[in-house]
């Protein structure tokens, strides 16, 4: 059986509303691709990637750092809860085939560290800067092209 890739979108647990609205169009844009967005299940970036992957009619996996599925913002379809704190962000990883990185703090940048690593892709826009390995793009459409390179080369 062929399966989707799954794709993570990493960011900020906050943002403000150009970011919010960045991380939705990704969101749809892995959506549409009938791709599977992985995230951290929270608020911020996570929420905006996942409402715009719901919109288009796609799978969210969001990955808790808790205990509760309640905890998982509203776009979440598949909720998993891990109890692991930060140390979740490794199974974010972990789970995708690529990440993009939108924004973000330390937890954002740990993901992007633990990325590159192990030999992730890791699409960035709007991240932390100057950061080698990371292939920095300036829009969603960009990104999602980057991605898709990545995709068939795996």
């Amino acid at each position: 059986m062929d399966r989707p890739p799954h794709i993570a979108v990493i960011g900020a647990g906050s943002c403000d509303a150009a970011t919010y609205a960045l991380a939705r169009d990704i969101g749809y844009r892995i959506g549409q691709k009938g791709w599977i967005l992985i995230c951290g299940g929270l608020g911020g970036v996570m929420e905006a990637a996942a409402q715009g992957c719901n919109e288009a009619g796609g799978m969210t996996v969001g990955i808790l750092p808790g205990l509760n599925v309640s905890d998982a913002n509203e776009y979440i379809r598949l909720a998993i809860p891990t109890g692991l704190g930060e140390a979740r962000n490794a199974l974010v990883v972990r789970a995708s085939k690529a990440l993009v990185a939108i924004s973000g703090g330390y937890g954002t940048l740990s993901e992007i560290a633990l990325a590159l690593k192990i030999g992730k892709p890791v699409v960035g826009l709007k991240t932390w800067p100057s950061i080698g390995g990371v292939q920095y793009v300036e829009t969603s459409a960009e990104a999602i092209a980057l991605a898709e390179k990545f995709l068939v080369r795996s």
